[in-house]
């Protein structure tokens, strides 16, 4: 009886197990897929992922590779067999792009060369997403070749974590999920009027008192209050551990401290940086307020620059964002040092904007001096155009794109991240059921944008370096609604990135992406499946 059910088990395993085809047509698209003639590579258990050399990251990479592998189908790939096709990894200093990748499928061998171990590893991430996603004895794939590319160098997304506070081990998940997209930037928006999230050993009241807001409006801006405390902060060793997993996996954290406004946090605990000398309260609800770091403060510039040494020591991104953006500047119109300030250093007020606006343009290339000195450049959203900003700043066009293209005049660079394509707290259908902060995007409008336009100025197309999408968090709460409003948006926003426009195609996008929906609900990520419902 026990050697019968056995073979009955065996049986319904074999059964259940089978062979399945990969499908090149992912998300992003690869620039070029071409059909190869001869026999299809078959992965299987017997499959041998090779690595050519020693190097540390393309071990890695491979160990990606077999955990992407049975994730998807179960198979285990490391078989010993002389027989068993193999899967190489290697490097080609030949190739001209950084992070491009060529895939060559034959029959005994797939071979993923890179210019860098970044390259091969978004290689793995496009046979990673040719993978069906179910249990499968072995994988056929074609015989082709893909060579591969990204159209721009900075592809982002934003992450508000000041407003409301995000978990270590959602943070981890967020960064898989830019990986799965060939998105390289992780935007961490660190500090708001409503919290103060890093761990700064010098100013231990920023977390002690900024990081904790009494209570929370309720709804959209009812003068309604939970009543609950509430904070959250990261500690150094929490946030080099965030650097150290996205490295990993070739992303780089960028972090933003945001400056001279959206200060409250710090404000609250450090009342002597503010212009009136407070007292100020951590914002309990959500909009831009007046108290801001007072510009004519030697106090404030000493802050400034402690802050952002020990930012850095963190963070070794090349660029560190110090945001500049909604910074009313009321109290420094009042403020007898601000007003000092703007006399001793001979400010006048140019292109419509009043002498207050150099201020902000002399405080915010203070920062940037005290950075380039330690090898680092800034961003800013695109109201530091209103001032003569240093040239070594990069700008963020969020208020359209009129930035971006100012920036460009400039001679700056910029990176396209204006509100009607790229935010992704904006609802993405008609839903009374979700309290959100307004307007509507959906996935079509995000899609559909085009950041350097084939007529665009030559300066655009110099100077215009990606695209990065925000996720603003004043109504996103947790895990669950956080990854509704991320996807599919950021995969809409990563094929920009990615893709050459002419290759876009959104009829194709939804195909493509309704096999990598998939892959979400595998992760349970519960997305937005607006895109898939039939259009009446």
């Amino acid at each position: 009886m026990k050697k019968i059910l056995l073979s009955v088990a065996m049986m319904m395993a074999t059964i259940s197990l089978h062979a399945t085809d990969a499908n090149y047509q992912v998300v992003p698209l690869p620039q070029s897929i071409t059909a190869e003639k001869g026999a299809a590579f078959v992965l299987d258990g017997s499959t041998v992922i090779n690595v050519a050399g020693t190097d540390e990251a393309m071990l890695r990479n491979a160990e990606f590779l077999k955990q992407y592998i049975q994730e998807a189908t179960g198979i285990v790939p490391g078989g010993m067999s002389k027989k068993g096709a193999t899967i190489t990894l290697k490097l080609n200093t030949k190739l001209e792009n950084e992070e491009g990748y060529v895939i060559t499928v034959k029959a005994k061998n797939i071979t993923v060369e890179g210019k860098t171990p970044r390259g091969v590893f978004y290689g793995i991430q496009t046979l990673r997403k040719s993978l069906p996603l179910e249990k499968a004895e072995s994988v056929t794939f074609p015989a082709a070749r893909i060579v591969d590319y990204p159209r721009f160098g900075y592809r982002g997304t934003m992450l508000d974590c000041a407003r409301h506070y995000f978990k270590m081990s959602f943070i981890k998940e967020f960064i898989d999920m830019l990986a799965l997209h060939n998105v390289n930037t992780f935007h961490w928006h660190l500090t708001e009027d409503q919290g103060w999230r890093p761990q700064i050993d010098r100013y231990p009241k920023l977390t002690e008192i900024g990081s904790k807001r009494a209570q929370t409006v309720i709804g959209r801006m009812t003068n309604l209050y939970d009543e609950t405390p509430y904070g959250g902060y990261y500690t150094k060793d929490e946030m080099r551990e965030v650097v150290k997993y996205a490295a990993d996996r070739y992303i780089t954290v960028i972090p933003e401290i945001d400056m001279p406004g959206h200060m409250l946090g710090a404000l609250a605990a450090y009342p002597e940086l503010g212009c009136t000398g407070g007292p100020y309260k951590v914002a309990e609800t959500w909009g831009v307020f007046p108290d801001i770091l007072c510009a004519g403060n030697p106090k404030t510039y000493e802050f400034v620059n402690n802050v952002l040494d020990e930012i850095i020591e963190i963070f070794p991104s090349k660029y560190i964002h110090l945001g500049g953006d909604e910074a009313p500047r009321v109290r420094w119109k009042n403020c007898p040092r601000c007003q000092a300030e703007i006399k001793r250093l001979g400010l006048k007020s140019s292109n419509g904007f009043p002498a207050e606006a150099q201020l902000q343009a002399h405080f915010m290339n203070q920062a940037a001096k005290h950075l380039a000195e330690k090898g680092r450049n800034i961003i800013g959203w695109d109201e530091i155009l209103e001032g003569d900003v240093d040239k070594g700043t990069t700008v963020m066009s969020w208020r359209g794109v009129a930035g971006g293209a100012e920036a460009a005049k400039r001679g700056l660079d910029a990176i396209m991240t204006p509100t009607t394509y790229y935010y992704l707290d904006f609802y993405q259908k008609p839903d009374n059921s979700m309290i959100l902060i307004g307007n509507m995007l959906p996935v079509e409008k995000t899609y559909s944008y085009n950041p350097v336009p084939d007529d665009a100025a030559p300066e655009l197309k110099k100077h215009v370096k990606g695209v990065q999408a925000n996720l603003w968090t004043e109504y996103v709460i947790g895990r669950d609604l956080a990854f509704f409003q991320l996807l599919p948006r950021v995969a809409a926003m990563a094929e920009t990135g990615w893709t050459e426009n002419a290759k876009k195609d959104f009829d194709s996008f939804k195909e493509r992406e309704s096999r990598l929906n998939q892959l979400y609900k595998h992760f349970g990520w519960k997305t937005c499946q607006e895109m898939y419902k039939e259009k009446k």
